[in-house]
């Protein structure tokens, strides 16, 4: 019996030794998290772009925290669409 839980025991926490979701992009293995942070990254200064071209900028305050916002839901959808968790 001990030894069984034993070994249950060692099973379960193998479980967290799977590798990181990563992609191949140009013969290399990049980390999702990589590329879904220059996501969000690209997203954020989109944005950013977007606020002061249609003068809304002017309307929205705080444009730090609204953009660094966009960034991160951008970011979040990405590595959710990445490790097949969203589809």
């Amino acid at each position: 019996m001990a030894r069984s839980l034993a070994l249950i025991a060692l099973a379960t926490s193998l479980y967290g030794c799977s590798g990181a979701p990563s992609l191949g992009l140009f013969g290399a293995y990049f980390p999702l998290w990589l590329l879904s942070a220059l996501a969000g990254i690209a997203g954020a200064v989109v944005s950013y772009r977007i606020f002061f071209a249609t003068g809304w900028a002017e309307i929205v305050r705080a444009q730090l925290l609204v953009n660094t916002a966009i960034g991160l839901i951008i970011a979040e959808i990405v590595w959710l669409l990445g490790s097949g968790h969203l589809l």
